[in-house]
């Protein structure tokens, strides 16, 4: 049974730190390309960062870059999200998705609020 599930999610004020992780499991992780979404309320979905399946190549979205890192560990069957300095604006559900021409899955998401 396929299970991406995410953690690390919380409170933090502007500024602050936050480290969420995906735990993976049911599938070859390191046969996929990994990243991370975020839905904010009344909004679409958008990409935050993804990671090929080597760790070889990483892609972020517009207002993350330099603020966020994308990283992987496929001993550990696990996939990590570094944001640093968070804004308000940053507030949403995060979900860690997984995708190959095998398949394509998503995790239930963490809530990540920014606010003072």
């Amino acid at each position: 049974q396929v299970q991406l599930v995410e953690s690390g999610g919380g409170l933090v004020q502007p500024g602050g730190s936050l480290r969420l992780s995906c735990a993976a499991s049911g599938f070859t992780f390191s046969s996929y390309i990994m990243s991370w979404h975020r839905q904010a309320p009344g909004k679409e979905r958008e990409l935050v960062a993804a990671i090929t399946a080597a760790g070889d190549k990483i892609d972020y979205g517009k207002s993350m870059k330099g603020r966020f890192t994308i990283s992987r560990d496929n001993a550990k069957n696990t996939l990590y999200l570094q944001m640093n300095s968070v804004k308000p604006e940053d507030t949403a559900v995060y979900y860690c998705n997984a995708v190959s021409r095998l398949g394509d899955y998503w995790g239930k998401g963490t809530l990540v609020t920014v606010s003072s």
